[in-house]
């Protein structure tokens, strides 16, 4: 043990080589040094361990390796071709090009983010976004914090803490990521009081909760499940018309945020916010990075007293978005403004993406690859929580590698690749979904398959 101690090379030799001295050029000397004698010291932990001594070479690539993982820009871009269209394994929603310019704007200079141009005094970072938000809803007001999380926790301390909230026993869920209805009910300071079953609840069970202590109606959809068969939920004009009767506002947590009709896409509807305001809610939350297509962001509709409790709230500080994310939504609701969101937001182009522009895409990249591969039909999901179950028809190349590692190890080479590609993998198939593949990002699919298969 010791003579293979005494063979490990020292920190000076492993710096000396010119491997790592190209690392010292690209950062710093200190930082190098470190990353050296971490290699040495697990170099010596295994030959303590009567493992062969590490040579030079071993440790300046273990160094080289370790530089890697650790100091390249992060996350990476990937290519999605799952055919989950807001994989949030993934970043759910890619930005619109108008959105990514926004970003782009704002992060190179200043900006009148909480200056009014016009007084040339302080202005609001909520005015312009509760404009829109306002008019693409029927809301009298609105505005945006971080995620959807934030906003219901917000919400619900804003209007009802110390107080009850009523919730169906059936809606008190996990929405994903540990994110429960009943912790963050307690995190907010309400009390959470269960009514109904499972399966099935009444607008009577909720009345027969109310007390002087009611300070909201939560409604939550369970928009990552579906509960079939013998169920009943009330509608939320229902659970309204309860809340005008007995004066307890109706908080609704619709999740996905969808601005657009589903169904015309043949899926089936999904929950919109101007329904619900239409309906005569309090206050709506949903997502900005879900099917609304936009960055991370929760967003709160509501009447304007009791947005105005929320804004007032020093949680909002707290949860507040910060302005590329600010800069990325406003471009984002003008594509619905301009009634181009299926033209120019990506995910709604990936959900409108006819069948045989699909295939056309499918049958390119097959023939790009001259053999060793086939088209067959298959099927898109939306993903990120929302529409489960549902799925699109979609056409798709398919791979089965006769090689070694077979399939595996041909996904893990794709993720391996310059601009990694993931696909999914069933019944010893690897499937690449067209549908979630962004226009520009086909001959770099290409490269990587054909470099894979190699």
């Amino acid at each position: 043990m010791a003579t293979q101690l005494r063979s490990l090379p020292s920190v000076d030799k492993v710096l000396a080589d010119g491997r790592v001295q190209r690392l010292v050029e690209t950062y710093s000397r200190g930082a190098v040094v470190d990353l050296v004698r971490e290699q040495l010291a697990e170099a010596r932990q295994a030959a303590q361990r009567g493992e062969p001594a590490a040579t030079l070479d071993a440790v300046v690539e273990g160094v080289a390796k370790a530089a890697g993982s650790r100091w390249e820009h992060w996350p990476l871009p990937v290519i999605n071709a799952t055919g989950v269209i807001l994989h949030t394994n993934l970043g759910r929603a890619p930005l619109s090009d108008d959105a990514r310019a926004a970003v782009q704007r704002v992060a190179a200079s200043y900006s009148n983010l909480e200056f009014d141009l016009d007084t040339g005094h302080r202005g609001s970072r909520q005015g312009r976004l509760s404009q829109l938000l306002a008019q693409l809803t029927g809301a009298e007001a609105a505005l945006a914090v971080n995620n959807n999380a934030s906003a219901v926790m917000l919400g619900l301390a804003a209007v009802a803490a110390g107080k009850q909230v009523i919730v169906s026993r059936g809606e008190a869920v996990e929405i994903g990521g540990g994110f429960r209805i009943p912790d963050v009910l307690r995190q907010s300071g309400a009390e959470l009081v269960e009514v109904g079953t499972t399966n099935r609840t009444y607008a009577q069970d909720y009345e027969n909760a109310v007390t002087e202590r009611t300070g909201a109606i939560l409604a939550v959809h369970a928009s990552n499940f579906r509960v079939v068969g013998f169920t009943h939920a009330p509608t939320i004009p229902d659970l309204v018309e309860l809340g005008r009767k007995h004066g307890i506002p109706v908080l609704h947590d619709l999740g996905s945020g969808c601005l657009l009709d589903t169904s015309q896409f043949g899926l089936a509807k999904e929950p919109m916010p101007q329904d619900s305001i239409a309906s005569g809610v309090g206050l709506a939350f949903f997502s900005g990075d879900k099917m609304l297509g936009g960055p991370q962001a929760g967003i709160v509709a509501g009447t304007k007293e009791l947005v105005g409790k929320l804004s007032r709230h020093p949680l909002a500080r707290a949860v507040r978005m910060d302005k590329l994310s600010m800069a990325a939504l406003v471009a984002t609701l003008l594509h619905y403004v301009g009634s181009e969101a299926t033209d120019k937001i990506p995910i709604w182009r990936m959900i409108a993406m006819p069948l045989e522009d699909l295939d056309l895409r499918a049958q390119r990249w097959r023939a790009s690859l001259g053999g060793g591969a086939s088209v067959v039909d298959g099927a898109s999901t939306v993903g990120g929580g929302s529409l489960p179950g549902e799925t699109l028809s979609s056409r798709l190349l398919c791979l089965q590698p006769s090689g070694a590692g077979g399939v595996e190890a041909l996904a893990a080479r794709l993720r391996r690749a310059s601009q990694p590609v993931i696909g999914r993998i069933e019944d010893g198939r690897l499937l690449l979904d067209p549908r979630t593949v962004l226009p520009e990002q086909g001959d770099a699919l290409v490269r990587a398959l054909k470099e894979a298969l190699r």
